[in-house]
């Protein structure tokens, strides 16, 4: 794995796109800071930037870096979670602008899968993760489901866990709003 996650920070300091197994399904992802970069992503789902995407941090501490006054709830949300969760967060900042959905907000989510914990953690910054398929397609649960046009626009295809079978499925999603107004948006 060591070597896995040197040759994928490579890819990502070079502002290219992996595609890499997640606390959740496959995803394709990128350095989220960098624009160019997220507009690749965009171009290989076939997906309009005004959809935005989210991206995975491995350290609910470093979420003030990119979320101006992170609402109260959502340390607790963070913290109490078990299962995979992305929280939409308001006012976003230090992040691709084109990451970013028209009101400025972000869904982030804290990886707790080994992989992915620690290649975030060596690159410093969030990663972009959206599900590994073309916009609109369904999202493939397994390595072997996802199709040969993904794999062969990415610039990096990781090794780890392609084999790997365990039941799989997206986070739950929920939008913080202002005065502590939650949406759930995905069980």
């Amino acid at each position: 794995m060591v070597e896995e996650i040197k040759k994928v920070l490579k890819v990502l300091k070079e502002g290219g796109v992996i595609l890499y197994p997640t606390d959740t399904i496959w995803g394709i992802g990128c350095d989220a800071t960098n624009e160019k970069a997220v507009e690749k992503v965009y171009k290989i789902k076939q997906r309009a930037d005004s959809k935005s995407m989210l991206v995975l941090m491995e350290n609910p501490a470093l979420l003030e870096r990119y979320v101006d006054n992170v609402p109260e709830v959502a340390w607790d949300m963070v913290e109490i979670t078990t299962t995979p969760l992305t929280i939409i967060y308001p006012n976003a900042k230090n992040l691709a602008k084109n990451l970013l959905a028209s009101d400025g907000t972000i869904g982030i989510r804290f990886t707790k899968e080994k992989f992915t914990t620690e290649l975030i953690k060596k690159f410093r910054k969030p990663i972009v993760s959206s599900s590994a398929n073309v916009s609109g397609q369904e999202s493939p649960a397994f390595f072997d489901e996802i199709s040969e046009e993904i794999k062969s626009q990415v610039d990096y295809v990781v090794g780890y866990r392609q084999d790997d079978r365990s039941p799989a499925k997206a986070s739950s999603i929920i939008k913080l709003g202002e005065g502590g107004k939650i949406d759930i948006l995905r069980k």
